[in-house]
């Protein structure tokens, strides 16, 4: 009996623990915006850091003065570097979440080898991450899994993506599933178990690739229900 008491004891202890987790999460639920205005063009953009998955040189991340943007600048990677396997990323430094909803502008603005910009979640180190990326060069939006640098495809649909314009991507980490949205259809969910925890969250292109990328937003989610079994479904069992 006291071994019951001490264990309906030590997970109601645990569940309201989350729960208060849970509620300070919620509280910070908000959608935020990465601090575009505060930038200057000719820089490289604040909070980010730096890093390359693959071959090549790394990539030259850089604010842009860009007209069309929602601000008139864009955080811009303007390396030219035709190596196949080469992903450069711009990992967003001051948060790191598991569950959250990520949406960014993109716009392909130039490339040979590809067109391509992406959101990268989750993100464990430049070789372990998930990533949504679409591709103006093969018009189509790909899922994959990124584990000690070598990418598998997830999920994928073909879909037109117009170069020299802006779009919208979305990525959505929740759990398990992983939803992908472009220009503001949902278009696919997965599911997959490889990074369970919270990681950093990073902008990504592909070989010479030059994207600009406006309007970072993040919206962190809400944790799950914690189930709690009371003493008396203890002692019943």
């Amino acid at each position: 009996m006291s071994d019951l008491v001490a264990m309906a004891r030590i997970g109601l202890a645990f569940a309201m623990g989350m729960m208060l987790v849970c509620i300070e999460a919620a509280a910070q639920g908000r959608a935020s915006e990465v601090n575009l205005p505060a930038m200057k063009p000719g820089a490289p953009p604040d909070d980010f850091k730096f890093e390359r998955t693959g071959q090549g040189t790394p990539g030259q991340w850089i604010v842009v003065s860009e007209p069309t943007a929602a601000h008139g600048i864009a955080i811009a990677q303007v390396s030219q570097d035709r190596a196949d396997y080469r992903f450069p990323l711009a990992i967003y430094q001051p948060v790191s979440h598991r569950n959250v909803d990520v949406v960014v502008r993109f716009k392909p603005v130039g490339g040979s080898v590809d067109q391509a910009g992406g959101i990268a979640v989750r993100l464990a180190s430049p070789d372990d991450y998930y990533i949504a990326r679409a591709n103006a060069l093969e018009d189509n939006l790909r899922f994959y899994r990124v584990v000690k640098g070598r990418r598998e495809q997830l999920e994928g649909v073909n879909v037109k993506v117009a170069s020299n314009q802006w779009h919208t991507l979305g990525l959505r980490a929740e759990g398990d599933r992983f939803t992908v949205s472009f220009d503001g259809k949902p278009l696919f969910t997965a599911e997959d178990k490889t990074f369970a925890t919270p990681g950093k969250i990073a902008l990504r292109t592909k070989a010479d690739s030059v994207t600009h990328f406006d309007a970072i937003s993040l919206t962190p989610l809400e944790c799950p229900a914690v189930p709690v079994v009371s003493y008396g479904e203890q002692n019943d069992r």
